[in-house]
């Protein structure tokens, strides 16, 4: 038995919909930033902190709280890494970014 979804708003996002609440995430300075960062492989919070040296330790933490509640990094023996659903946000982030850029010109 499928449950239908019941539209309302996104939490966080000034939108209310699911692909701009996304955006505004990722917009959030540092998010893409670290996600970019974790490409390569699994780095530890000092790791992070010395590549994104412009970035407070209070505002780095709270952007990888962010990405982690979005499932987007995961914290493993290693450090911070990307899930499977972080990189492919990773690798589709242009085309999704253009595509939400054309859907918010149509709606105006």
């Amino acid at each position: 038995m499928s449950q239908a979804i019941k539209p309302g708003r996104v939490r966080g996002s000034r939108t209310g919909r699911p692909i701009m609440a996304l955006l505004d995430l990722l917009g959030r300075r540092w998010s893409l930033r670290i996600l970019w960062e974790l490409r390569a492989g699994a780095l530890t919070s000092r790791a992070l902190r010395t590549a994104c040296d412009d970035a407070s330790p209070t505002v780095l933490q709270t952007r990888l709280d962010e990405l982690r509640g979005a499932g987007f990094l995961q914290l493993g023996d290693d450090g911070y890494g990307l899930t499977p659903l972080g990189r492919e946000l990773l690798e589709n982030f242009l085309p999704l970014h253009r595509f939400a850029d054309r859907w918010r010109k149509q709606m105006d």
